[in-house]
C-alpha cells in the first residue's frame, strides 16, 4: 500500500513538474524565496499593530513560536523519514526540472515551506480574518502558491507539500488558540 502511494506521488509530481516554462521558472523561483516576502510580513505586522496595539507583543511572540515549531518539527520529520528530494532521487533526478540548479538539502518529507506558510496563514486568520474582507482567501492562496512552487521547482513531491500543509495548519490553529486564550484572560483580568 505504501509503495503504491509513493508511485502515485511520484507520477503526480512528474506531471506537475513537467508543466514549466521560462516565465513560470522566474515566478516560482521568487515565490519560493523567503526574503521576497519581507514587505508582506512588514504589512502584516502593521495590520496587527493597528488592530491590537499593545497586545501585538503577545501575537508577535506567538508568530515566532508558530514559525519555529513548524520549521523545527518539519526538519525533525525529514530527518526521521529520510525520503530523498525528487531532485536527489537517483530514479528521477535526470527527468526532474529544477530552476537555477537549486535542489536544497537531502530530504523531502515534509515540506518546511508548506508547513511554515500554512502555519502562519492559519495562525493569522483568527486575528485578521474578520477585519479585512478577503484576508482569509488571500493568505491561504499565498500559502498554497508558495507550497506549489516547491513541486514546480522539483524539490518536493505533492505528498510532502500536502502533509507539510496539514502540519502547518495544526500548528497554526493550536498556537492561535493558545494566544487567544492568553489575550482573553488578560482582558478578563483588566475588567475585574
Amino acid at each position: 500500500m505504501l509503495e503504491t502511494i509513493k508511485i502515485i506521488d511520484s507520477e503526480v509530481f512528474l506531471f506537475l513538474n513537467s508543466l514549466h516554462n521560462t516565465f513560470f521558472d522566474f515566478i516560482m523561483y521568487w515565490l519560493s524565496d523567503k526574503l521576497i516576502w519581507l514587505p508582506l510580513y512588514v504589512f502584516l505586522i502593521f495590520l496587527l499593530i493597528r488592530k491590537y496595539h499593545r497586545n501585538v507583543i503577545w501575537i508577535l511572540l506567538f508568530v515566532a513560536i508558530t514559525i519555529t515549531l513548524s520549521d523545527q518539527i518539519s526538519v525533525l520529520i525529514k530527518n526521521l523519514t529520510m525520503r530523498p528530494r525528487p531532485c536527489h532521487d537517483e530514479a528521477l533526478a535526470m527527468v526532474v526540472h529544477t530552476v537555477r540548479d537549486k535542489c536544497g538539502g537531502p530530504y523531502s518529507f515534509v515540506s518546511s515551506h508548506a508547513a511554515s506558510t500554512f502555519a502562519l496563514a492559519t495562525f493569522l486568520i483568527p486575528f485578521l480574518g474578520k477585519s479585512f474582507k478577503y484576508f482569509n482567501i488571500l493568505i491561504l492562496l499565498w500559502a498554497a502558491l508558495v507550497s506549489y512552487s516547491r513541486i514546480y521547482l522539483g524539490v518536493h513531491y505533492p505528498g510532502d507539500v500536502l502533509f507539510g500543509s496539514i502540519l502547518g495548519i495544526i500548528i497554526g490553529y493550536s498556537t492561535s488558540a493558545i494566544c487567544l486564550l492568553i489575550l482573553n484572560r488578560q482582558a478578563a483580568c483588566k475588567t475585574n
